[in-house]
């Protein structure tokens, strides 16, 4: 779990950091493997969640990629796009909370 949290922080200062010029296809493209984390996990997720599904591959964000940004191929790096935007797609986890993980009891 603190690898994939550490990668998907990683992808959002690459995204960050981006040539200004890439970053609107940057931009677009993270956005809709977003949507396509929320098509797969539903907003009701754990980080486990979230990290399994990344650990069963990403090869699917490149297919995305492309399909969002086909003129673009700066966009389709998976260590930027990709983890961008499980990174962004954690804080909306049931038990994330600024960069960690959390335990809900009740």
């Amino acid at each position: 779990m603190e690898t994939a949290l550490f990668q998907w922080q990683e992808g959002l200062r690459r995204l960050r950091d981006a040539d200004p010029g890439d970053r609107a296809a940057l931009e677009r493209v993270v956005s809709r493997i977003v949507e396509e984390l929320r098509r797969r996990l539903g907003s009701s997720f754990t980080t486990a969640e979230l990290a399994s599904l990344y650990d069963q591959g990403t090869d699917w964000c490149l297919q995305v990629a492309v399909s969002a940004a086909p003129d673009h191929p700066q966009a389709w790096d998976a260590s930027v796009v990709g983890d961008a935007a499980f990174g962004r797609y954690v804080r909306a986890a049931s038990d994330y909370a600024g960069g960690q993980t959390v335990s809900r009891q009740a």
